[in-house]
């Protein structure tokens, strides 16, 4: 009878322990199926005065986007929660070593924590579980694309590292009611994103560090946890399709002095080369934000070497008008010894008619010519005043062929503009290449240099 009572007791009592190894009998002894108002309404505290300790773990997935020109960060994050609950609580032993459990989100109280730089609310849906475990601790994993506000510091860009922060503070709650502790340090949290780290695009994840302190909002000392990645701008691309061609426009532009002045050619050259680096700022101003406080040094860059194939332009412009001014001088004295030659031709043809006819013989007159006796004295004062004409005429004849001649030589000699353009062209070569070289230098320094503004 004793036997058969002790039997019946252990079949009862294995009974028991074999109804305790299920969820449901955890969730039964924790009354979540008919008091959920417990754990859903209120901070899970016994004493009100005790502030309860969110734990927080965030890691970095991915850096899905940077717009550089709105100042906005998207990066993709995995975020875990855990904090105590007073009120919930088991001893493995008697659910058969039942760790934890999951229920959906709506079962707990959750702190409000968010993002402080967030602009844009999480598209991606909520974790739709949470994690009880034995000892009281609640625990919130969630992942989520977030879109924050981040200031773009883009002096040196494309050479240029990001920072951008992560703030997760309460919304309401004071550091007297919730309090956020960071779970890993900054080397902690750079090797575990590291680790899990899958697509970074167009920046380099550099580190991230992990800040807690304590700030005051609207009179409210809060707790917050700043989350900083540092990131570095993958440059190649941007040296490729950006930097060299700007150079390359640079070059041809140098080269252009080596093309003829005489013609329109070179002029046109320059001001296509002019226009394309034009085009090259026009989309650069598309990336750039507008809100930057100093002037970025490609900007810079640009400015200068338009400045400099602005110069190269005038000088072209200034070199053509003096040739040009001489052509129309040539033009001028071509057109005055057509002139003097046909006043000398003339001068000529009179002086061969004067000669001809001083050289008439008096044998050959015609009686009605022949000089009288009572006008003899009239006929010499005409010869003579027919000699001192014909002697003029002579002189203006000779001077005129002088003229003709003089201008002829100075046609052939060099041009006087002429000469001073080609001196123009070698001073400006050598001031335009020096001045470009020291440029190009100025920048690189400054690029490469380690100061981060």
């Amino acid at each position: 009878m004793l036997i058969g009572f002790f039997f019946l007791l252990l079949l009862t009592g294995g009974a028991s322990s074999l109804g305790n190894c299920s969820y449901h009998a955890v969730l039964k002894h924790l009354d979540l199926t008919n008091n959920k108002e417990l754990y859903t309404l209120t901070r899970p505290v016994n004493n009100y005065t005790s502030a309860t300790s969110v734990n927080l773990d965030v890691r970095l997935y991915a850096i899905l986007e940077i717009v550089k020109k709105d100042q906005k960060f998207v990066p993709y994050v995995w975020v875990t929660m855990w904090w105590k609950n007073d009120f919930i609580g088991w001893n493995r032993d008697d659910f058969c070593g039942i760790k934890s459990v999951s229920v959906p989100t709506e079962l707990m109280w959750k702190p409000d924590v968010t993002i402080e730089e967030m602009t844009e609310k999480d598209k991606a849906p909520p974790a739709p579980y949470l994690t009880i475990h034995s000892s009281g601790y609640v625990e919130l994993a969630n992942d989520q694309v977030i879109v924050s506000t981040c200031r773009m510091h883009v002096y040196k860009f494309p050479f240029d590292t990001q920072t951008c922060n992560l703030t997760f503070k309460s919304v309401i709650h004071s550091i007297e009611e919730i309090k956020i502790v960071q779970h890993t340090n900054s080397s902690e949290a750079t090797e575990d994103s590291r680790k899990v780290m899958q697509t970074q695009f167009e920046w380099l994840f550099v580190n991230m560090t992990v800040t807690n302190k304590i700030v005051k909002y609207y009179n409210i000392n809060q707790s917050v946890v700043i989350y900083t990645v540092n990131m570095k701008r993958r440059s190649a691309l941007y040296i490729v399709n950006f930097i060299l061609p700007v150079l390359f426009f640079l070059g041809l532009d140098l080269a252009s002095f080596l093309i003829s002045d005489s013609g329109g050619e070179k002029l046109s050259f320059k001001v296509t080369v002019l226009l394309a680096v034009t085009v090259m700022q026009l989309i650069l101003n598309e990336i750039l934000p507008a809100s930057s406080n100093r002037i970025p040094l490609i900007a810079v860059y640009c400015i200068g070497i338009f400045s400099l194939m602005m110069l190269s332009l005038l000088e072209t412009i200034l070199v053509m008008y003096l040739i040009e001014k001489d052509s129309a001088s040539q033009d001028n004295e071509t057109d005055r010894g057509q002139t003097l030659s046909e006043d000398c031709r003339d001068k000529r043809e009179e002086v061969n008619k004067s000669i001809q006819g001083c050289n008439v013989s008096p044998g050959k007159m015609p009686s009605e010519l022949l000089p009288v006796e009572e006008d003899s004295g009239s006929q010499l004062m005409e010869e003579a005043h027919t000699s001192k004409k014909f002697s003029d005429d002579l002189r203006e004849a000779l001077k005129s062929v002088t003229l003709l001649l003089n201008s002829r030589k100075e046609e052939e000699k060099p041009n006087a503009w002429t000469r001073k353009t080609k001196t123009i062209n070698k001073v400006f070569v050598i001031f335009y290449m020096t001045a470009a070289s020291l440029f190009l230098l100025c920048m690189f320094f400054n690029w490469i240099k380690d100061e981060q503004h």
